[in-house]
């Protein structure tokens, strides 16, 4: 059996490769990267905020003039944790105008594929069982669509109390839920939720895009691989006349590519870090 090992500290992160047998054991690899010796070589540090990596995501690759043209925009984050509206006006210059009050969307999809047995992430799994359905089978709510502020959670609760009333009571042991449902009923069921989610994250971000006065949309985060979820945001654009711009789905999920293409753009534009800043997970976008 051969095993690979990661630990990661605030400065260091290790790898090791240890196969072992019934004999005993061998350390094939053990390297450890230390942020302490990259001060040494007198590199500039950079420290960037994870939400800015899936901001700016949708310019990854576009070059203007030898250098990335990063336009004014109406961007929907929108992600497991986060379901947020921000207008860009340029590189760092954010103001957040809307976000998740309780459930974001992509908990929302997660909670309701495990409530009905479903795999996970939720998002996915929904989204495949979604082809084919009625989208207009069930009538889920719609939440606060006249705020730019963000609600999933009752939409969440009105899929639990549906659940019992189109079940057959039986139980479902392939998912261990108390709801059996036939194929066709979880498609539309999936189909239905799927759209009750894309109408509210369509809506508010075309309808924040007019308030603002931008001609550009932009998407990103791990719901924005929905493709249900593109075109239909696509085609909204379009017909109000605003362009409409999404990272590819590979950049969506979380990564180290949009990191590296903040910090790029940061460090041309001549930001720097202290390695002494503290790390904070909750660190606010704007």
């Amino acid at each position: 059996m051969t095993v690979l090992a990661l630990e990661t500290s605030c400065d260091e992160t290790a790898v090791a490769i240890l196969r072992g047998g019934r004999s005993g054991h061998e350390l094939l690899a053990s390297e450890v990267a230390s942020q302490v010796a990259a001060i040494g070589f007198g590199k500039r540090y950079l420290a960037v905020n994870h939400l800015e990596g899936h901001l700016l995501s949708p310019f990854f690759g576009v070059e203007k003039d030898g250098d990335n043209d990063i336009k004014p925009n109406v961007s929907l984050i929108v992600s497991g944790g986060h379901t947020m509206l921000v207008i860009v006006r340029g590189l760092t210059n954010y103001q957040l105008i809307g976000h998740t009050v309780d459930d974001a969307a992509g908990e929302a999809f997660d909670k309701v594929a495990k409530m009905i047995g479903l795999g996970y992430p939720g998002g996915p799994e929904i989204e495949n069982h979604a082809r084919g359905g009625d989208p207009k089978r069930f009538d889920f709510p719609r939440s606060m669509l006249a705020s730019e502020n963000f609600s999933f959670s009752g939409l969440k609760t009105a899929v639990r109390y549906l659940l019992p009333k189109i079940s057959s009571g039986e139980e479902w042991r392939l998912t261990q839920t108390p709801y059996n449902l036939d194929e066709q009923t979880l498609r539309d069921l999936c189909a239905s939720f799927q759209q009750a989610i894309i109408d509210v994250l369509v809506t508010k971000t075309i309808a924040a895009a007019q308030k603002y006065r931008v001609d550009l949309v932009t998407m990103s985060g791990g719901v924005s691989c929905n493709q249900e979820l593109r075109r239909q945001m696509r085609d909204a654009s379009s017909r109000k006349g605003i362009e409409f711009k999404s990272a590819e789905p590979w950049l969506c999920t979380d990564n180290a590519a949009m990191i590296a293409f903040t910090a790029l753009l940061r460090l041309r534009a001549g930001f720097e870090s202290q390695v002494t800043e503290e790390i904070d997970p909750n660190l606010a976008l704007v």
